[in-house]
């Protein structure tokens, strides 16, 4: 990331090259790595999400709350816009996130 928290395509990795400096081993290796990056953080988010259940569930409130979910669509949409992706490849995603999260939360009911 830079410093400013905007992303560029040339961005370096840790080793301070920019992609297009890379071989295609080492590009390949950059996507594991981010791979592994974004699987740990949907593991930490559906945790949060598991705990938000608990929280309802203790609290009588139902499971969906839907200006929670527009509120994290819109913010979606925002960082998409942030980093130059394209917001319904972000949405979606986060759409797919919302609804395996509120499965586990019926489920845990």
């Amino acid at each position: 990331m830079t410093n400013d928290s905007e992303t560029t395509t040339d961005e370096p990795n840790d080793e301070g090259r920019a992609p297009e400096e890379m071989d295609l081993q080492e590009l390949r290796e950059e996507i594991q790595d981010i791979d592994q990056d974004l699987v740990e953080l949907i593991a930490r988010r559906t945790y949060v999400a598991d705990t938000i259940a608990k929280v309802k569930a203790a609290e009588g409130l139902p499971t969906t709350d839907e200006t929670q979910e527009a509120r994290v669509m819109e913010r979606a949409g925002e960082n998409a816009n942030r980093f130059d992706v394209d917001d319904n490849l972000v949405k979606a995603i986060f759409r797919l996130l919302i609804e395996l999260n509120k499965v586990e939360q019926r489920e845990s009911r």
